[in-house]
């Protein structure tokens, strides 16, 4: 229940836009055609993305409500289902009790929080037991390297780290190297979010995933991207920019406190079909947890 409570608070920009817009079109608005086009285009305007917006608006139409039937209270209730049935399949436990070491890569543009999630992402593993070792790939910037070192201090995890500038696939290398030798169960990879050099870029994550498998043929078993979610449509672009560059298998959605635009989650999760890994509502330490649909649902709308 306690990250049900920071969810809610989170995402109430969000919330109090989706309710307020659509309470407004519901008063403003009786015919039924024009009254789902209003919310078509609210929608769209919320960052649930054309897409999902002309689903919902389907969907609405298919229901044959009658004019006094069509109240905002019904529409919330199916609003809410219909986002937590796109997002339900999408929903990954990343908190299990697998055995065997796992590689998880972090990619994700500079000023995401790509970080700062690391670091609360070692709490939440920690918290279930893990053995952890964080390796700092993003070589190329000083102040990423001492953030997770705070990080690391904070949550008494073990870091593998080199020089700046140094080869970021030596330091995923030592990382991996070093987890298999003292029993470790996670591997986190930090890496560099340089999407204005994406040639170098591309090359680097080859060669991280390269020197990985020297040492596990299987690693990495994830990649996950780190998105902000104050950067609405922006984060489609980046997901598509870095699936050139990798295979992703997860996302974290961040800074969803920070915008009135929640909807750009579900456009994501409609357009990608990437599971989604964990969400981030604030800046404390606690602010972060695994992804339920369920309760994001419940918690944009109500």
């Amino acid at each position: 229940m306690g990250f049900f409570k920071n969810l809610k608070e989170g995402l109430f920009k969000s919330s109090k836009n989706i309710t307020e817009g659509l309470s407004d079109i519901f008063i403003k608005t009786k015919a039924n055609d024009i009254l789902l086009d209003e919310i078509e285009e609210f929608m769209i305007r919320a960052d649930f993305g054309v897409s999902v917006s002309e689903k919902f608006k389907s969907l609405l139409a298919s229901q044959k409500f009658s004019e006094d039937e069509l109240k905002k209270e019904n529409f919330y209730k199916i609003f809410s289902e219909e986002i937590s049935r796109i997002l339900k399949p999408l929903e990954k436990n990343i908190l299990s009790d697998d055995t065997g070491l796992k590689t998880i890569i972090i990619c994700g543009v500079n000023g995401t929080g790509k970080t700062t999630t690391i670091g609360k992402l070692c709490k939440l593993f920690k918290e279930k037991n893990k053995k952890i070792v964080i390796g700092a790939a993003d070589t190329f910037r000083a102040a990423a390297i001492d953030q997770l070192k705070i990080w690391c201090d904070k949550n008494s995890t073990d870091m593998i780290q080199s020089e700046v500038g140094s080869d970021p696939a030596s330091v995923a290398f030592k990382a991996l190297e070093y987890a298999k030798n003292n029993d470790k169960d996670l591997c986190i990879i930090d890496t560099a979010g340089r999407l204005h050099n994406k040639k170098n870029l591309m090359e680097e994550f080859a060669k991280i995933v390269r020197v990985l498998k020297k040492i596990d043929p299987e690693a990495p078993q994830e990649t996950w991207i780190v998105l902000d979610a104050t950067t609405g449509q922006n984060a489609i672009t980046q997901i598509e920019e870095f699936k050139k560059i990798t295979d992703i298998t997860g996302i974290v959605m961040t800074k969803l406190d920070g915008t009135a635009k929640g909807g750009v989650l579900v456009a994501i999760a409609d357009q990608f079909k990437i599971p989604i890994v964990a969400i981030g509502v604030g800046e404390k330490e606690d602010d972060l947890n695994q992804f339920n649909a369920d309760e994001y649902a419940k918690a944009l709308i109500h």
